[in-house]
């Protein structure tokens, strides 16, 4: 065999391979959409769940069966495929018109989702969530603290910014109350920016429907930022 047939011959083998590793289905778990916004959750059976938001407040949803790495939706035009690279889904549609049905104009849920890991799901974040509540109204500062930096040390970067938001200030109060004042500016520094704002600018600044979340995190932040300089 001439070295030229035998690297077609390998070219054509290796194309193949992963044609059929792009046909399957993602393995059964929950996604999260780029920067977190949004989730992907895939049933053993191939039924998914999926939702995102966009700017403003816009959003998708859909629903079906994957077979074959491809989900064909309701009306058949729209075709949706899910192309599995180790941890993340990448999705994709066929760009017709029928794919944009269920979006809003400024959302999409084309792109790459990564498989949350068992601390970082809807559920345990917000059992966490729950915990914290729980100790904290009991002053069991250190405890709640501990709840919560857990959850932002593992899931920070695929929990959505409203999340993010609320913890960061849960967390710079527990801080505060256990005479952290300099853990607790940290902890608040990324939400420093909006905080420095009023109201009046962050309206100016957002969309309304982003605004409308923007505004109580800065408010909570302005405070305890306040608390915590003194």
């Amino acid at each position: 065999m001439t070295i030229k047939r035998f690297l077609f011959i390998f070219a054509l083998l290796l194309n193949g391979g992963t044609v059929m590793a792009q046909n399957v289905n993602p393995p059964a778990g929950q996604y999260v959409f780029e920067r977190g916004n949004g989730t992907l959750t895939v049933k053993p059976d191939g039924a998914f769940d999926l939702d995102t938001i966009g700017t403003n407040a816009h959003i998708c949803e859909l629903s079906g069966r994957i077979t074959g790495g491809i989900a064909q939706l309701e009306g058949g035009a729209c075709r949706v495929s899910f192309a599995t690279r180790g941890d993340t889904v990448v999705i994709a549609t066929n760009g017709a018109d029928q794919c944009r049905d269920n979006c809003g104009a400024r959302a999409t849920f084309e792109g790459t989702y990564t498989r949350l890991s068992a601390a970082c799901t809807n559920e345990a974040v917000k059992e966490s969530r729950r915990r914290f509540k729980e100790q904290y109204d009991a002053k069991r500062y250190q405890t709640a603290r501990e709840t919560l930096s857990a959850v932002l040390a593992t899931c920070e970067n695929v929990l959505d910014w409203r999340t993010v938001g609320r913890i960061r200030n849960d967390v710079a109060v527990t801080q505060f109350n256990l005479g952290d004042k300099a853990g607790c500016l940290q902890t608040l520094q990324p939400l420093a920016k909006d905080a420095a704002m009023t109201d009046a600018e962050i309206k100016e600044s957002f969309p309304p429907a982003d605004a409308y979340d923007h505004i109580p995190i800065a408010k909570a932040a302005r405070f305890n930022l306040k608390l915590c300089r003194n």
